[in-house]
């Protein structure tokens, strides 16, 4: 089941991963810089960073338990309904069928 939802989601994953790559590029790079208040923003820079895993993590779980919920609904469905998924099946085919012999 994709739906837009789920790209949103791949993609602020996707996108989250490189500003955290990049965040601790950042640090790595400034490691050498002294002072008060680079090691304060390192120090929030590093909190931050961590919360923005955690909740990276969470999403990435949240994905994966509905693509099982919406593989368990369609192995239901298909089991209760076995002709009618043959015939949903078919009729995909076909429209992809004639959608391919157009070009």
């Amino acid at each position: 089941m994709t739906d837009m939802s789920t790209v949103h989601t791949e993609k602020l994953m996707s996108d989250l991963r490189v500003v955290i790559a990049d965040a601790e590029e950042l640090l790595r790079m400034t490691a050498d810089q002294a002072g008060e208040g680079v090691a304060d923003v390192r120090s929030r820079v590093q909190a931050r960073m961590n919360q923005a895993r955690a909740d990276l993590l969470h999403v990435q779980e949240a994905a994966v338990a509905k693509a099982r919920a919406a593989g368990h609904a369609t192995d239901e469905f298909v089991h209760e309904n076995p002709w009618k998924s043959i015939g949903i099946a078919a009729g995909v085919g076909l429209v992809l069928g004639l959608l391919v012999s157009r070009r």
